[in-house]
C-alpha cells in the first residue's frame, strides 16, 4: 500500500486524487492532507481518508478545523506556513504537489530535499526554480513524476534509451474558450474566460488556459522535466484535447498518447507508477470522434506563448518574473480590476521593468518573486 501526502488537496487536482484514493482503498493510504483555506472541503476529505495529519495554511481557519476533526483522535491538526513545510517532509511513498502557483515551490522543494518522490502538478515550481528543484532531486535521489496531462503524456512515451534519436516533443493545447472567438479581448468577461470547453479546472489555471499562458508555462516546465533542447519543444493547438503529447523520433516515427480529457488519467498513472491502474470511466471512442484537428498557435492572438518562449530562451530571472507578474494579473482580472487583454500587458510591462539577472539560489528566486509581484501590482497605465 502506497502512503501519500497531498499538498493542495482541496483544489482540482487534489479532489481528483482523493476520488481515486477513495475508490482504491487497498492500494493507497493518506498520511497528510494540506490546504490553503477551503476548510469545509478539507474537513470532509479528512473524515473520509482519516490521515494522521491535516494542515490548513490560513491560520484563521484553524479553530474551525480543530473543532470539526475533534473525533479523529489519532489525527494531528496544524496550521500555518511552517506546518505546511513540516508536513511536506513527512515519511511517505509519494507527495502529490498540487498547490497552485509559486506558493507550491517551497513545499515541493522540501519534499525533494527529504528524498521523497513527488507527483508534480505545480508547474510554477519548475518555471520559477527548475534548476534548484532538479538539483535537490538529483542530490537526494527523489523522482519527479509529472501530473500535468501534457507532460504526463510525454513521460509515458519518452524513450530514454533512444534519447539521441528524439527529434522533438509536442505539447498540445485546446486553445481554450477563445480559440475561434472573434470577440474583442477587452470585452471578455470573467465568466466567459472561466468556461473551458474541455476541462474542469481551478480559476487560475482556467484563465491561464484562456490566455494560453498555461501552455507557455508548460513549455518552460517541459524543458526542466525532459532532457531536450529548448528548440525541440513544440506546441500544437488541438481543440478536442484527445492527443495530449507527441514525441518525434529521427526514424520517422511519432508516438502519441491519447485519452479522454480527464485528469484522473494522468493522476492515476503518477500514483501507480511504474504500474498502471484501472480507472472506471467511459473509454475513448475514436470512431465516434470521427476526426482530430491540429493547428499552429496564432501568437498575435495569443502573445503569451511568444512571451514564454522568449523567457525560456533568456532563462535566468525572466521565467520567475513572468510567473509572478502573471499570477498578479490573473488575480486582478478575477477581481474585475482589469480587462482580459491587460493580463498579458501587465506581464510584459513587469518583464520590461526588471532587468535580466542570473539566479544563484532559491532565496534569490523568492526575493525576485516578491519584487516582481510588487511591480505588477503597481502598474497603472493599462493601455495595451
Amino acid at each position: 500500500m502506497k502512503k501519500l501526502i497531498i499538498l493542495g488537496s482541496t483544489g482540482s487536482i487534489g479532489k481528483n486524487a482523493v476520488e481515486i484514493i477513495k475508490n482504491n482503498p487497498e492500494e493507497f493510504s493518506v498520511v497528510a492532507l494540506v490546504a490553503r483555506s477551503d476548510v469545509k472541503t478539507l474537513v470532509s476529505q479528512a473524515l473520509l481518508l482519516k490521515p494522521s495529519c491535516v494542515v490548513i495554511e490560513d491560520e484563521s481557519y484553524f479553530p474551525e478545523l480543530k473543532s470539526s476533526l475533534k473525533d479523529l483522535k489519532k489525527c494531528r491538526v496544524m496550521s500555518g506556513r511552517e506546518a505546511v513545510l513540516e508536513v511536506a517532509k513527512m515519511k511517505c511513498d509519494l507527495v502529490i504537489s498540487a498547490i497552485v502557483g509559486a506558493a507550491g515551490m517551497l513545499p515541493t522543494l522540501a519534499a525533494l530535499e527529504a528524498g521523497l518522490d513527488v507527483a508534480l502538478a505545480n508547474k510554477e515550481s519548475l518555471v520559477c526554480a527548475g534548476e534548484f528543484l532538479l538539483a535537490a532531486a538529483h542530490k537526494s535521489g527523489a523522482k519527479i513524476l509529472p501530473v500535468d496531462s501534457e507532460h504526463n503524456a510525454i513521460f509515458q512515451i519518452f524513450e530514454q534509451q533512444n534519447l539521441a534519436l528524439i527529434e522533438a516533443i509536442t505539447l498540445t493545447a485546446s486553445g481554450g474558450p477563445f480559440f475561434n472567438s472573434k470577440k474583442d479581448p477587452k470585452e471578455i468577461s470573467v465568466a466567459e474566460a472561466l468556461k473551458h470547453p474541455n476541462w474542469q479546472m481551478g480559476a487560475k489555471v482556467s484563465i491561464d488556459s484562456a490566455t494560453m499562458m498555461n501552455k507557455g508555462l508548460e513549455m518552460i516546465e517541459a524543458f526542466h522535466l525532459f532532457p531536450v533542447k529548448k528548440e525541440q519543444i513544440k506546441i500544437l493547438v488541438h481543440p478536442q484535447s484527445i492527443v495530449h503529447g507527441l514525441v518525434d523520433y529521427k526514424d520517422g516515427s511519432t508516438l502519441a498518447m491519447l485519452s479522454r480529457p480527464d485528469m484522473k488519467v494522468p493522476i492515476s498513472y503518477a500514483l501507480a507508477f511504474p504500474k498502471r491502474m484501472e480507472i472506471k470511466h467511459p473509454k475513448l471512442d475514436l470512431a465516434k470522434l470521427g476526426k482530430l484537428d491540429f493547428f499552429v498557435v496564432d501568437e498575435k492572438k495569443f502573445p503569451a506563448v511568444k512571451i514564454c518562449r522568449e523567457a525560456l530562451e533568456a532563462d535566468g530571472s525572466l521565467p520567475t518574473v513572468l510567473n509572478a507578474a502573471n499570477e498578479i494579473a490573473v488575480e486582478k482580472f478575477l477581481r474585475g480590476e482589469i480587462s482580459f487583454d491587460q493580463i498579458t500587458y501587465i506581464t510584459v510591462k513587469t518583464l520590461d521593468r526588471l532587468p535580466w539577472q542570473k539566479l544563484s539560489s532559491v532565496e534569490e528566486v523568492l526575493e525576485l518573486d516578491r519584487l516582481a509581484r510588487g511591480v505588477a501590482c503597481q502598474i497603472k497605465n493599462l493601455s495595451p
